[in-house]
């Protein structure tokens, strides 16, 4: 008896794929970059960040799967045995086709997530580039190939609502690096998963991924490229972060600064104190 493995029937193949990506959102991920927010106590901000985005479902797969045979078993004794030619060939015959119908489900959930960008067309970079240039914040935008932006963003304004970034106009959804909520009682909140290990969504991912036999190592993903510094400049009271050496005085206020590269252990996060 040969334990070939099944092809997945098309419809849940692409099933499995739109799930990964909806579980993870990991479209875009940091590359080399600096960020700052500034939060003043009369709840204005600046935020800026300069350097490398890159997103993901344009990025080469440099390290594909390769075949790996299944076993063969005796069909009386159900012991395993050398499989002949003939069933190693069916074998590698049965893997092609289910690749090929993966990369084919991928491809058509990308393109939904991603606001109709194509991943395999060439030009979807330039063309999301060109997008991101007519947004408000989006001081520069160049695509420099293989998935990666090399970007200016700046915008300022008041905390009298959250404030998520990045955000791309026509994409149904995307993973936010940077997350700011105002809260009532004048305390600011920030969160950057983005600039964190691997989340709980991302396991999840991974295993949507192996449902649909091409799960990869999280330590070999996007965000194993990132190298930069992420810090929260503020004249408010600093009620909690998680540096490694908590705020330090700095003109008119207090810094608070996270190396971010792929040994960082927690996302950064911090409470601030404004006025109320």
């Amino acid at each position: 008896m040969n334990d070939t493995k099944h092809r997945l029937p098309i419809r849940r193949t692409v099933a499995v794929a739109a799930l990964a990506m909806l579980a993870a959102a990991c479209i875009f991920a940091p590359g080399k970059f600096n960020s700052q927010l500034d939060l003043k106590k009369d709840h204005s901000f600046a935020f800026r960040y300069t350097g490398e985005i890159l997103m993901v479902p344009l990025m080469k797969n440099e390290k594909d799967a390769a075949f790996e045979p299944s076993s063969c078993h005796d069909e009386e004794s159900l012991e395993e045995r050398t499989c002949s030619d003939d069933e190693l060939a069916q074998q590698k015959t049965d893997w092609g086709e289910n690749r090929a119908e993966k990369k084919k489900s991928d491809a058509q959930a990308a393109k939904m997530l991603l606001g109709g960008i194509d991943p395999s067309d060439p030009e979807s970079g330039k063309e999301l580039a060109e997008k991101l240039r007519r947004q408000a914040g989006w001081k520069k935008v160049e695509y420099l190939g293989d998935g990666k932006f090399d970007v200016d963003f700046a915008i300022s304004g008041k905390i009298d609502h959250d404030f998520i970034f990045p955000t791309f106009e026509g994409f149904p959804m995307s993973n936010a690096f940077i997350q700011v909520f105002a809260r009532q009682d004048g305390t600011v909140r920030i969160d950057a998963p983005g600039f964190g290990p691997q989340s709980g969504s991302g396991a999840m991912a991974g295993m949507m991924a192996g449902m649909a036999q091409d799960g990869a190592s999280g330590n070999d993903g996007p965000t194993s490229m990132a190298d930069g510094t992420f810090a929260v400049f503020t004249n408010g009271e600093v009620l909690a972060n998680n540096t490694d050496e908590g705020a330090s005085s700095a003109p008119g206020g207090k810094l608070l600064s996270w190396k971010v590269n792929p040994r960082t252990a927690a996302a950064p996060t911090a409470l601030v104190k404004l006025s109320h």
